[in-house]
């Protein structure tokens, strides 16, 4: 999910809340609503592993 083509394999490892499509993508990948993505990133950080292990747990 990257604004900078250059750069995707970092994108891929962080979650960015601040655009539609990232949370629309992250949602869709994570199998999740906006509100439990958001809170997973309030709870754990932007990592995608810890929020993906977050999610799991929940």
């Amino acid at each position: 999910m990257s604004d900078n083509k250059e750069k995707t394999g970092q994108d891929r490892k962080e979650i960015s809340l601040g655009e539609d499509y990232e949370v629309r993508d992250w949602t869709k990948s994570l199998g999740c609503t906006e509100a439990e993505l958001r809170a997973a990133v309030k709870a754990v950080g932007n990592s995608a592993e810890k929020v993906r292990e977050y999610l799991k747990k929940k």
